[in-house]
């Protein structure tokens, strides 16, 4: 039996690594969506064009061009990173940041679920950031960078509520901080110097492990924060959590 996979932000970076991966499972049907106007020259993904998760008709669009697609699992990957200092805050950087991050998957679920394409034993992934959690905030990272930080505090609360309202229908919904990666997001706010201290990976990499602890991901951890790759790459997690943390990891609020 085929499996269909919605990934939500699947030209780049983890997203287009997830595609890839998925698309190399037998049993596996990908549909990708792109805010371009084209499909990429992927076929064996079935593209959604025109979709930006920043707009209010993301949900509609979805599911209109999904048509009858039953998925198994939706992962929502679409993020965008503008660098902020305290001395050079930026409204419009972070207005995009939380559409994107914490708005834009309300509406998405909200169509999928109600369109029928997405029900029981289904899963919802997003890809948050151990950069949203509020326990790991430490002086030794000091301050910043505001709208990135608190739109994926934003969407790990979104998540834990869509988990609350979902899991009588018997859908799964989980938070990941999927890895520090060596992606062009990352290189673009001046964090490429951070990736060998780091210990940034590839996106294909963190795909990987993610893909992997989708798997085992069920309705018995819904609406929890896991950061699948562990603590090696959370500057903050041994000098808020301790020592001889477990690999994966759950991460707190």
């Amino acid at each position: 039996m085929t499996s269909n996979v919605l990934i939500v932000g699947a030209t780049r970076g983890l997203g287009a690594s997830l595609a890839t991966l998925y698309t190399q499972r037998p049993d596996h049907h990908v549909v990708g969506t792109t805010r371009a106007a084209n499909s990429p020259a992927t076929p064996d993904i079935n593209w959604l064009v025109g979709i930006d998760a920043s707009k209010p008709d993301v949900g509609e669009m979805i599911t209109s061009g999904a048509k009858n697609l039953k998925f198994s699992t939706v992962i929502i990957s679409a993020g965008y990173f503008g660098f902020e200092t305290f001395d050079t805050p930026d409204w419009d950087k972070q207005v995009q940041m939380y559409t994107t991050s914490a708005i834009g998957p309300v509406f998405i679920v909200h169509h999928l679920v109600k369109a029928g394409l997405l029900g029981e034993g289904g899963k919802v992934i997003l890809v948050s950031s151990e950069g949203g959690s509020i326990t790991l905030r430490h002086e030794k990272e000091g301050g910043g960078n505001f709208g990135h930080h608190a739109s994926k505090a934003a969407l790990n609360m979104v998540g834990k509520l869509l988990s609350l309202d979902l899991k009588q229908k018997g859908i799964a919904v989980g938070l990941v901080h999927p890895g520090f990666m060596r992606t062009e997001m990352t290189k673009s706010v001046g964090f490429d110097k951070y990736w060998d201290i780091g210990g940034a990976v590839t996106p294909y990499e963190a795909a990987k492990t993610l893909a992997s602890f989708i798997d085992g991901f069920d309705i018995s951890k819904t609406g929890e924060f896991w950061a699948p790759r562990g603590p090696g790459d959370i500057g903050t997690a041994e000098d808020v959590l301790g020592k001889g943390l477990p690999t994966p990891l759950q991460l707190p609020w």
